[in-house]
C-alpha cells in the first residue's frame, strides 16, 4: 500500500455520491494504524447524515466523528491517526474532509471533530492546485523532505507548523495565532500540526519518530510541540 503518492493528489472533498460504502475498509485499516503517541484514548462512530448536525453549505452520506480523553497530544494523536485513514481512503476512491462545523446529535463530552466522507467525483488535483505557503515560510532552511508536510490541509488553510532544523531531524511548532483566530483555531490547530505529521510519518514509515525534549523552548511567534526523527 503506497500511501505518500495520495499527498500529492488528494483535495478535500466537498461533494459526495450516494453510493453505498463497506464501513469494514475503515475498521480493518484503523485496527493497525499507527498512533503518535500511546496511551491515549481515543475512539470512532461512523454516522449517516441524518445523526449529524451539520453547519456547512454542504453535506456528505457518511460523518466519522471522533473522540479521544483528554491529555497532552489528543489532539495532535487524533490528527495523526485519522489523517493516515483520509489517505487510504483516498487511494481506494473514497473522499473525505476534516469538518469543524459538524458535530453528532447524541453529545458526548469526549467529542472532538468530525470527517465526512464517501465515494466522491471530485477529490483529486493536480499539484498546482495547492495553495500552500513557501517552504522558506515553514522552516528555518528550504529541506524537501518538509514537500509532504507542505501539502497537508489545514482548518482555513492557516498552516499552523513550522520546522527548525536539529541534530536528529526537526523541532516541530505551532503557530501562535492573533487573538481572534486563537477563538476559532485554538483546538483545531494542533489537529492540523499532527495531520502534518502524518503525512511525514507516510513518507518515512521505517524511521520515523516523536518525541519530546525536556529542554526545548518556545521559538518568537511558535510554541514547540515536540521533535521527529525522519
Amino acid at each position: 500500500m503506497n500511501l505518500e503518492k495520495q499527498i500529492y493528489l488528494r483535495k478535500s472533498a466537498r461533494k459526495y455520491l450516494d453510493d453505498e460504502i463497506d464501513e469494514n475498509v475503515i475498521h480493518d485499516f484503523l485496527a493497525n494504524v499507527k498512533p503518535l503517541m500511546r496511551g491515549i484514548n481515543y475512539r470512532y462512530e461512523i454516522l449517516t447524515r441524518d445523526k449529524v448536525n451539520v453547519r456547512t453549505r454542504w453535506s456528505a452520506p457518511y460523518y466519522l466523528a471522533l473522540y479521544s480523553e483528554k491529555q497532552d497530544f489528543h489532539l495532535e494523536n487524533l490528527g495523526f491517526v485519522f489523517q493516515q485513514l483520509s489517505l487510504y481512503l483516498q487511494s481506494i476512491g473514497i473522499g473525505s474532509c476534516w469538518v469543524g462545523m459538524a458535530s453528532p446529535k447524541r453529545k458526548d463530552s469526549d467529542f472532538v471533530i468530525t470527517i465526512s466522507f464517501g465515494k466522491s467525483d471530485d477529490m483529486v488535483r493536480d499539484i498546482s492546485g495547492f495553495k500552500r505557503k513557501a517552504l522558506s515560510e515553514i522552516s528555518d532552511n528550504c529541506d524537501e523532505r518538509l514537500r509532504v508536510a507542505q501539502l497537508a490541509p489545514s482548518a482555513i488553510n492557516s498552516q499552523p507548523w513550522y520546522f527548525k532544523h536539529s541534530d536528529d531531524g526537526f523541532d516541530v511548532y505551532q503557530y501562535k495565532q492573533n487573538i481572534l483566530k486563537r477563538q476559532v483555531l485554538k483546538k483545531w490547530n494542533p489537529i492540523d500540526v499532527g495531520i502534518a505529521l502524518a503525512h511525514l510519518y507516510i513518507a518515512n514509515e521505517k524511521t520515523f519518530d516523536f518525541y519530546k525534549k525536556s529542554d526545548s523552548d518556545d521559538i518568537k511567534g511558535y510554541t514547540y510541540t515536540g521533535s521527529i526523527k525522519i
